[in-house]
Parts: structure tokens; sequence; C-alpha cells
């Protein structure tokens, strides 16, 4: 199984003022730790983090890799609620993953077994992936150049994690 491990520094107020909360694991509900569900900068001192902007991971994804967020606000675009996180499993020697063009894994299939920073060079001819499995441990995908957030379509799954079927998967 990925470790999942590393720590995330949650502030209420810009530029790390304010209240704080200090998460070094998955944690469901902000609130149930004393905490508001406004986070206006974060501080990512190790491992990469998913972020949610409800409870109990539900709602808009927010992947945030090693580094200071200053101004969440401005970062996401959106708002300033979030209610929970978790850290991500960092892939290993084990990981695959497949890439489908239509929701409910069809259309062109594309498997991955290693970083691809270009899906066209891989022969990847469609402009979306509507469905994606993932086997072994976990992955991220990262936001395009031009994004700052990852945005899931509106399908998206999270099956229980479980070796070797497919840990989460994107429609």
């Amino acid at each position: 199984m990925a470790q999942r491990s590393g720590k995330i520094i949650l502030y209420e107020g810009k530029h790390f003022t304010g209240r704080k909360l200090e998460v070094y694991g998955d944690c469901d509900n902000f609130q149930d730790r004393g905490f508001m569900n406004r986070v206006n900068s974060i501080r990512v001192e190790s491992g990469a983090w998913v972020c949610f902007d409800h409870p109990d991971f539900r709602g808009q994804q927010f992947i945030l890799e090693h580094g200071d967020y200053p101004d969440f606000l401005r970062w996401n675009g959106h708002n300033d609620h979030m209610g929970s996180c978790r850290p991500i499993g960092m892939h290993g020697e084990n990981f695959r993953l497949e890439i489908f063009e239509g929701c409910n894994f069809t259309g062109q299939c594309l498997e991955l077994q290693e970083d691809c920073p270009f899906l066209q060079s891989q022969g990847w001819s469609k402009n979306s992936v509507n469905a994606i499995k993932v086997y072994g441990d976990g992955a991220v995908q990262p936001p395009l150049p031009d994004e700052r957030r990852w945005e899931p379509s509106p399908c998206l799954k999270h099956p229980p994690h479980q070796n070797p079927e497919p840990q989460s998967s994107v429609d």
C-alpha cells in the first residue's frame, strides 16, 4: 500500500495569519477539530494533499503539493470554504493507469505505467479523458498548465482501495 503521510497547515487568515490547524493524516471534518471551514492560506510542509470544500471528503477537490499558498482564494478562484483533507499516497513500482475517452470506461483506452507530460505523444487523439482506472498505488492528475486547480468531471467515483483492483475511478 502507498505511504500516506505528510503535514499540511491550514490558516483562517491570508498570509499565514489567524487560527491554524495542523494536519498529519486524514481529517474528515475540520469543525470536529475546532477549526471553522474558512481557509485563506495553506502551507504544505510535506507530502501531497487532496483537500475538499466540504466535510467527509466531498465536494470540489484541490490538489496541493509542497509549498506555500498565502492567498488561497486568489489561487482557487472559487471560495474560502474547505471542510476536509487527506494525504495522497505516492505511486510505487506496481503503478498502472488506464484512461478512457468515454464515461463508464468506454471508447479509446490508453494504458500508462510512467509519467506522461503529453498524452498525444503516446497516441491519445482525444481532447478529453472521461474515465480513469488506477491500479496499484495512488496517482495524482496534476492541473493543466493554464489551470490552477483540478476539477473532476461530474461523475467522480471513489471505490474502496483494494489491490490489485482499481483504487479510484473518474468518469
